[in-house]
């Protein structure tokens, strides 16, 4: 990780113990009055739109939509954008739903401990904290021509009663902060003339805000240099949308002009040249092209720009996207960590469909977008519906290791790369196969980041993956928590169609072994063979692991031999999958055991 890294780190311990932190981050500190509601409304800056006037979309009241809104008014919410979680009415936000874990809101959030085995994960208190449910009930609030203002402005005011300024675990982190103030912005443009809106619950909202702003602003270093991830991004650009709609904020512009700098050094920084992201992540990529949709947005209405990299690497972040993307359900491999973010959900579609993130982005890019969506109509653009043109063949996005194949109802997704930023999960030589919109061969995803190690163990390491490994090793080293040592920094791969087909080499040097892997495949023919060598010195065996759907595994085959042509045996064990955080499901896993260095393996698939 660095000196840099490690000298921050032991001076915010050592700040933290000393106290230090408490006075940096004052408890319910002074009330600071601003302007007042009508003066905002009569000076409003520029937003996606004012009010409840939002140009060009039309109503469709989905009653999808009304019982989603039905389910949150009785306090059933759907966390981390799939499972349903009952709160009651007189919800604390600061007890874990799942195991009662109450945490202590005198202590101040230096003090919080959000890795513990009592509390459990943290994330299901943080998770209603976000606010992004709000999105629901204004959706629904609009379509069905309602007002529900008084309940989404009465939410806002309980948190910010029951959470005093920097104490609790809703301080802990200050990219939670950034999402919560995202949305409160939002729901403020939307009610702004609303009765139920009064000066005085404005007055309060905002001091919050301004206190909340005050703690991202003070804490932007430990995303900066201890973390440097999506959440650097959230801070940062964070910061500079506040200078925007509450510039009469003490440091607004303070806080506008290092936030817009700083969040464009982490654009820069964070998606390499050929448009991946340094999270390796399909759904941390997204929630950072949804920052972009934000910035580009809002930097426009104001009549501000960024600098041009900014829109370069959202470019070509949308094309690695769009490239990975299977266009028939608009999912992307389940490939990464998955925490079941998506901070600004503006349609119905799930959480793991794509579609409408790209194309809002695609939207505030170039005006146009190759599918119509509501959610482009929240950021206040009417784009033009363009042809999609898509491109079959290979496609290689070297800087991160991603390989894909194309074909017309077929992709083909490899990953083999190196690590110059730190790695989260032991994938690397994963395959996935999507056939007509359904994923074969898959990545079994995240589940939870506090959890018990079996389930740490499988869903980060080799084990969760379509991977070789020798002995059953990692390829790399772990670490404590999120940390792994001894990352793959030797890779090499190519990928070309020879006399219609494919042809994938890839080599990785780990510290314990090199693993090649080979990948063969007849255009329009759905039959990969794939050839994994290894070469070490402590060397007992030999492991393929291919994970599959139980509801698919009726037209798979796998057969295998070793380097002598002798079949080999393939166990078939039940395990899991996670596409949505926090949920587990049954799934069917192959292990292939040889005593030799080289496993070949036919999958063919109905």
């Amino acid at each position: 990780m660095g000196v840099r890294y490690l000298i921050f780190r032991l001076f915010y311990i050592i700040k933290s113990k000393i106290g230090y932190l408490k006075l940096t981050f004052p408890s319910n500190p002074k009330f600071v009055k601003f302007i007042s509601l009508e003066e905002w409304k009569n000076n409003l800056p520029p937003f996606f739109f004012e009010g409840k006037n939002i140009n060009g979309l039309v109503k469709f009241p989905d009653p999808l939509l009304r019982a989603n809104f039905e389910e949150i008014k009785n306090g059933n919410f759907v966390f981390f954008n799939h499972q349903k979680v009952h709160l009651p009415k007189d919800y604390d936000w600061i007890t874990n739903p799942i195991n009662g874990f109450k945490y202590d809101i005198k202590k101040h959030w230096s003090q919080i401990n959000d890795f513990s085995k009592s509390s459990g994960d943290i994330k299901y208190v943080w998770e209603k904290s976000r606010f992004s449910y709000l999105y629901d009930i204004i959706r629904y609030d609009y379509h069905f021509s309602d007002d529900q203002s008084e309940f989404v402005i009465d939410e806002i005011l309980d948190f910010i009663e029951k959470n005093p300024i920097n104490k609790g675990p809703n301080y802990k982190c200050s990219q939670e902060i950034s999402i919560r103030l995202f949305n409160w912005i939002f729901t403020l443009y939307y009610y702004k003339d609303s009765k139920n809106l009064t000066s005085k619950k404005f007055n309060i909202i905002i001091n919050s805000i301004f206190w909340q702003t005050h703690h991202v602003f003070k804490n932007i270093k430990f995303s900066k240099i201890c973390v440097r991830n999506n959440h650097a991004v959230t801070e940062t650009l964070l910061l500079y949308v506040i200078s925007k709609v509450f510039p009469f904020f003490k440091n607004s512009e303070k806080w506008g002009v290092k936030g817009k700098k700083w969040f464009e050094e982490e654009i820069d920084y964070q998606i390499y040249d050929d448009g991946t992201h340094l999270q390796f992540s399909m759904n941390y990529h997204r929630v950072v092209i949804q920052l972009i949709t934000w910035a580009i947005r809002i930097s426009k209405l104001n009549k501000d720009s960024f600098a041009e990299k900014v829109y370069k690497k959202a470019k070509s972040s949308l094309i690695f996207l769009d490239t990975c993307k299977d266009i028939k359900s608009g999912k992307l491999p389940n490939y990464g960590s998955n925490d079941g973010a998506l901070f600004f959900k503006l349609t119905s579609d799930d959480y793991r469909i794509y579609t409408s993130q790209l194309e809002d982005l695609r939207a505030v890019l170039t005006g146009s977008v190759y599918q119509e969506c509501e959610s482009t109509f929240w950021y206040g653009v009417h784009p033009k519906l363009i042809s999609l043109d898509i491109k079959l063949g290979t496609k290689r996005f070297d800087k991160s290791g991603y390989y894909i194949f194309d074909e017309e109802n077929c992709k083909t997704f490899i990953r083999c790369g190196s690590y110059k930023n730190r790695p989260f999960q032991c994938d690397n030589l994963h395959l996935d196969i999507w056939i007509k919109g359904k994923n074969f061969l898959r990545d079994s995803g995240s589940y939870k980041y506090n959890t018990n190690q079996e389930y740490t163990e499988f869903f980060t390491g080799n084990e969760g993956h379509n991977v070789p490994s020798v002995n059953g090793k990692n390829q790399m080293e772990r670490g404590v928590r999120f940390v792994w040592s001894r990352w793959v920094k030797n890779s090499e791969a190519t990928i070309s169609v020879k006399e219609n087909r494919l042809e994938f080499i890839g080599v990785i040097n780990t510290s314990h072994a090199k693993y090649k892997r080979s990948i063969t495949k007849e255009e329009n023919i759905n039959r990969w063979v794939i050839v994994d060598e290894c070469t070490c010195r402590d060397f007992d065996k030999f492991l393929q692991y291919w994970h599959v759907p139980i509801e698919l595994d009726d037209l798979i085959n796998l057969t295998s031999v070793d380097s002598e042509d002798n079949s080999l045996s393939i166990k078939k064990e039940q395990k899991w999958f996670s596409q949505y955080y926090g949920v587990l499901e049954e799934s069917i896993r192959y292990t292939i055991i040889s005593d030799s260095k080289l496993i070949k393996t036919t999958i063919e698939i109905k």
